[in-house]
């Protein structure tokens, strides 16, 4: 079944209720520095993992940019592990959050400032990982696509040879038929609802888009 546009995708997955249990953007304590910190721990892992080396972090008062910046690599090695790949993480995130402190001075400018451009000059931190970031730790209007979204797209039909690609043909819909002051809103959940779909209707890596399409027909009834 061919798609119109990112939008008709969008309207049909919104009809399904599937962020009514979750945080108002999707992502847990979005526009915080936790989300930051998140973003690349939950690289090649599962967020429930994630959530176990988050709490580590806040239980020892490390889940903040100074005290992670100046972290014995072996504490937050440990203090990780449910993530995985924790010698690279450990050290990424110390490397980060050191360059954010040089060059933005915090995280609050860090948030207001900070180019996508900057972030994949870091080491660790890829197209997926930076625009996790922009969009749910410095709420900008940044759609981030990932393997769940290549994977509903592949359902319908699509292929993508690149990040970019996919990631310009979701957002292309999106922001015909949306004002600018609600894109980082309506990306956040665009992407949040791509993810719990998936989650939801896979066997395997093939995405049953059954109920998505009823939806999308039940959308074009009216």
């Amino acid at each position: 079944m061919e798609l119109s546009d990112s939008w008709e995708l969008f309207c049909a997955l919104e009809c399904l209720n599937l962020l009514e249990n979750s945080q108002p953007l999707w992502w847990p304590e979005h526009g915080t520095f936790e989300v930051v910190i998140g973003a690349i721990l939950t690289q090649n892992t599962q967020w429930a993992r994630v959530t176990v080396s988050l709490t580590n972090l806040a239980k020892n008062d490390f889940l903040t940019l100074e005290a992670l910046s100046q972290c014995d690599p072996e504490i937050l090695m440990e203090l990780i592990h449910s993530s995985g790949l924790i010698k690279a993480k450990s050290q990424n995130i110390i490397r980060l959050c050191g360059a954010i402190l040089k060059d933005f001075g915090s995280f609050e400018e860090f948030a207001l400032n900070v180019s996508r451009e900057w972030l994949l000059n870091q080491k660790g931190i890829g197209p997926e990982t930076a625009d996790s970031i922009l969009c749910y730790a410095c709420m900008r209007d940044a759609m981030v696509v990932d393997s769940y979204t290549a994977r509903l797209l592949k359902a319908f039909g699509y292929e993508f040879e690149s990040y970019d690609d996919l990631q310009e043909w979701c957002e292309r819909g999106i922001r015909e038929h949306c004002d600018d002051e609600v894109l980082q809103r309506t990306f956040a959940h665009f992407h949040g609802m791509i993810v719990e779909y998936v989650k939801n209707n896979s066997k395997g890596k093939v995405v049953n888009v059954e109920i998505c399409q009823n939806a999308i027909n039940d959308n074009k009834s009216f």
